[in-house]
């Protein structure tokens, strides 16, 4: 299994770095950044990375988390907030071994969200589970390093048990598709007047969570394409004039 560790646009230097040398720490060989607003190959990020500078050099950039995750299947996200969410938050192990059980052909990731507000409700909904970290009601504000550390050294303990299974044996479709797919619909519902571009954004948002819930694979993104792509078809025909003789 391929593994990415995502950082959503992280702004400490010094948290970039710790999270290098604990992916170095952890075994995790993919480290991608979404609009990273420091220097992550600066004096700071390397001499904290160690031996985990390596990775940090290997580290690809992209400038949204939907680039960052089109390729990958499963996606776990991290999240503190915990009410509002667009789907329940698990324990680390419930989401840990969702995220390992199953066919591994595509990459899978674990994502991680700015120091200062976390994912967004946008961008928790291209997961397919939510991870919460128990921590004191008081002060329940982790460190991104401290965070991703707990993470991976849960992930580590999950790796060393036997593969959990999965209920319905199949993979989520890539990120791409789904997406793919979610804009061929939300075009489709404006077209025929079910969304209104005022709401459609928050409808489309339900459907996406709906979709994520049931975690669908790749030939049912196909078979949802194909259902919408027939019916635009059927509307413009029906909504054309016939031709006089």
């Amino acid at each position: 299994m391929t593994l990415h560790l995502v950082l959503v646009e992280p702004a400490g230097p010094l948290n970039v770095g710790s999270v290098a040398r604990l992916c170095a720490n952890f075994g995790i060989e993919q480290l991608r950044l979404v609009a990273p607003r420091c220097d992550p190959l600066g004096e700071e990020a390397r001499r904290m990375a160690v031996h985990g500078v390596g990775l940090l050099e290997r580290a690809t950039t992209y400038p949204s988390l939907a680039l960052a995750l089109a390729d990958c299947g499963r996606v776990v996200a991290t999240s503190g907030r915990g009410e509002g969410e667009p789907q329940p938050p698990l324990g680390p192990t419930e989401a840990l071994d969702w995220l390992l059980a199953g066919p591994t052909t595509r990459p899978t990731a674990l994502v991680f969200g700015r120091e200062d507000r976390g994912l967004s409700r946008d961008e928790l909904l291209q997961a397919g589970r939510l991870l919460q970290i128990s921590s004191s009601p008081t002060y329940p504000s982790l460190n991104l390093s401290h965070a991703v550390a707990v993470v991976l050294h849960s992930l580590q303990e999950r790796r060393q048990l036997p593969k959990p299974a999965v209920a319905s044996g199949m993979e989520p479709a890539p990120r791409q598709h789904l997406e793919g797919a979610l804009a061929d619909a939300e075009a489709l519902l404006l077209e025929v007047g079910f969304l209104y571009p005022h709401t459609a954004r928050a409808r489309m948002a339900k459907l996406r969570a709906l979709l994520q819930r049931a975690q669908v694979c790749e030939a049912e993104v196909a078979l949802l394409r194909g259902m919408v792509c027939q019916l635009r078809w059927a509307s413009r025909r029906s909504a054309t004039p016939p031709q006089d003789h």
